[in-house]
């Protein structure tokens, strides 16, 4: 009896009654999408508080240039301290905005994806709103007939017992389309949000790069004042002028020492017909250049204000651009001098070295096998140098030669 009772109640009390047009029992068993989009709503909440969080980590994580700069002034004194020191403070702002742009791309791509869930998700609710709109005309044109003709159509009690269970999970099916909509256009907002959060931490990333591209370029330019505040001071011009050539002295005596060990490990190991110079042309080293700031040959040197022997090509390139080997080789030295900053050194065989100076990034190591064309290192201004550039320089059998005697762009 309290069975009967209970089904007359959900009979009598059913706010909104329908069979789907058509659809009959087929829908009354599609219960879990409500609990789906619950599950969506709470992983979507997630989501926007670790975009949020995402954005304060952006922010908290940029360069503070003010306080390099005071840590670097104890330095300035000794100019290859302050090089050596400043440099790795280059290398890691480099490092950092590599970093940054790999996360714009990331945050780019998620974008699409949920501006994509956004658009599904108000497809869903449009869907939802008109299969509610069908239903609820269907109740408004059948009215209680319906109910009426289903319980007295009834051939035994037990049918109708029957039937008034049908009727109320019909009313069940309906509340859970109901909830179902509510939940559709919660996770619609939610999904605005997100949309919202990952466009400001796109922007956040973008505005990062370019703080920490100015942080980049205003360090370079307080190297290269540095630099010049050096080389012009009239009463250490001298100075200034035998520190240089001494550079220049240990470049060339660090690459004699590389060279003759090189020699004597090919001796050691009879290893000269392994590498071989087939004379063909040299890659282009900095594809990315964008004009030769200094040729091979004797030069007035720019800050010095006196000739002197430039033994290799000045590629200015931006900064983090890509280092190509010129040719296949050997890497025989990739390390860090405060006169060639970071740089790499490769054997071709037959006496022939190609040398690549400056860089913000190594990417291969001494021992190394490279090709024609491989990516070695990233374009910067370490060392003694005053503003993005790759230094190439060509040496055969001990002596530098000119770098355009091998090259095709």
């Amino acid at each position: 009896m309290k069975r009967w009772k209970k089904a007359l109640c959900a009979f009598l009390c059913i706010p909104i009654a329908a069979y789907l047009a058509g659809g009959g029992m087929a829908g009354v068993m599609d219960v879990n999408a409500s609990g789906l989009t619950n599950d969506l709503i709470k992983e979507k909440e997630q989501e926007i508080e670790s975009a949020r969080e995402l954005k304060k980590e952006l922010q908290s994580n940029l360069t503070d240039v003010k306080k390099i700069k005071e840590e670097l002034e104890a330095a300035k004194n000794d100019l290859a301290e302050y090089v050596a020191q400043l440099d790795g403070q280059l290398v890691t702002i480099q490092s950092k905005i590599a970093d940054l742009k790999g996360k714009i791309e990331e945050k780019e791509d998620e974008i699409v994806q949920t501006q994509g869930e956004l658009e599904s998700a108000i497809e869903d609710q449009n869907n939802q709103y008109e299969a509610m709109k069908k239903r609820i005309k269907f109740m408004y044109e059948k009215g209680d007939n319906l109910y009426m003709e289903l319980i007295f159509s009834s051939t035994s009690f037990s049918d109708m017992l029957n039937k008034a269970d049908y009727i109320e999970m019909l009313s069940a099916y309906d509340r859970k389309m109901l909830d179902q909509y509510v939940a559709t256009r919660e996770l619609i907002e939610l999904y605005k949000q997100q949309l919202e959060e990952e466009m400001a931490y796109l922007e956040e990333a973008k505005t990062g790069v370019e703080s920490e591209e100015a942080s980049l370029n205003s360090l370079i330019d307080e190297k290269k004042d540095r630099i010049e505040q050096v080389g012009n001071d009239i009463d250490a011009k001298e100075a200034a002028i035998a520190e240089y050539e001494a550079d220049i002295k240990e470049q060339n005596e660090t690459i004699a020492i590389l060279e003759k060990v090189v020699a004597e490990e090919k001796a050691r190991l009879a290893e000269e017909s392994r590498l071989k110079y087939d004379g063909g042309m040299f890659k282009w080293p900095a594809p990315s250049y964008t004009a030769i700031s200094s040729e091979y040959g004797n030069r007035m040197h720019p800050t010095l204000g006196v000739e002197r022997f430039h033994n290799g090509l000045d590629m200015a390139a931006p900064g983090g651009s890509p280092i190509l080997a010129a040719y296949d080789g050997n890497v025989v030295a990739a390390d860090y001098s405060s006169s060639m900053g970071n740089y790499i050194m490769i054997d071709h065989g037959d006496g022939l070295y190609t040398i690549y100076m400056h860089a913000s990034a190594l990417y291969v190591s001494k021992g190394n096998f490279v090709v024609k064309g491989q990516n070695i290192a990233a374009v910067g201004s370490t060392g003694r140098s005053t503003g993005n550039h790759l230094h190439f320089s060509v040496r055969l059998n001990g002596n530098y030669v000119n770098p355009w005697n091998y090259l095709s762009k």
